[in-house]
């Protein structure tokens, strides 16, 4: 972050093609192979939505402190317009998007256990989105983000 390594306030690990490593802010992921469990909800995923994913980013959010600044998933390899499907686990964390140019707009959407949240069309261009750090005591948070890389 502005030329300094940090380390991200959460924890993540990627699942995926075995073939296709995914990067972003720097860091380059090598997937682990997909467990029957992802494949399952992978599966379950692409027939709701009708878009195949080849990759999934896991992320714990350990409580209030682990967060997601704001950012748009604009990685070449995703695509022009990418297709993003956002599964939660556990604690409702609010999620925030707002208008990329004005920064103005902004919308929170509160994530329940057991939501999906797709990101689809041009709001990777329009819109940045984050889950922002809280002082509420929350319990852990596993978010699924299905992607597809080209």
């Amino acid at each position: 972050m502005f030329g300094k390594l940090v380390m991200q306030p959460r924890l993540t690990a990627l699942y995926g093609d075995p073939d296709r490593p995914y990067g972003y802010s720097g860091i380059s992921m090598v997937p682990l192979d997909w467990t029957d469990d992802l494949v399952e909800m992978r599966k379950a995923i692409e027939e709701f939505t009708g878009v195949r994913f080849t990759h999934v980013l896991c992320n714990l959010y350990r409580d209030g402190q682990d967060s997601m600044g704001w950012h748009r998933d604009n990685e070449a390899v995703l695509g022009k317009n990418p297709s993003i499907a956002s599964m939660t686990f556990g604690a409702t964390r609010m999620f925030q998007l707002r208008h990329y140019e004005t920064k103005g707009n902004k919308i929170d959407i509160p994530l329940t256990h057991g939501s999906l949240l797709m990101m689809t069309g041009e709001s990777q261009h329009q819109w940045e989105h984050q889950i922002p750090k809280t002082k509420k005591n929350l319990g852990p948070r596993i978010n699924l983000t299905f992607r597809k890389l080209l």
